[in-house]
């Protein structure tokens, strides 16, 4: 797997996260990246996490879970 392969496919699951567990950008609360890595675990995507990368694979996949769930604020 490659980060250029991983980004798109973390980046789409993040919203299916939220979709599945009821997330809302609008409820306020903040996103868990362990809860959503925890969930790319259990439903077998687990291997998106695993690329090669200058800051870490779970640097850059939390930094697209941010961007995509409206919490870049937090960075």
């Amino acid at each position: 797997m490659t980060k250029k392969e991983a980004e798109p496919a973390i980046r789409r699951l993040c919203h299916d996260w939220a979709q599945e567990t009821g997330f809302s950008v609008s409820s306020g609360e903040m996103p868990s990246f362990l809860a959503f890595k925890e969930w790319l675990n259990s439903k077998g995507y687990g291997h998106y996490l695993r690329f090669k990368s200058l800051c870490g694979p779970d640097a850059d996949a939390e930094r697209w879970f941010d961007d995509e769930l409206g919490q870049n604020w937090r960075n």
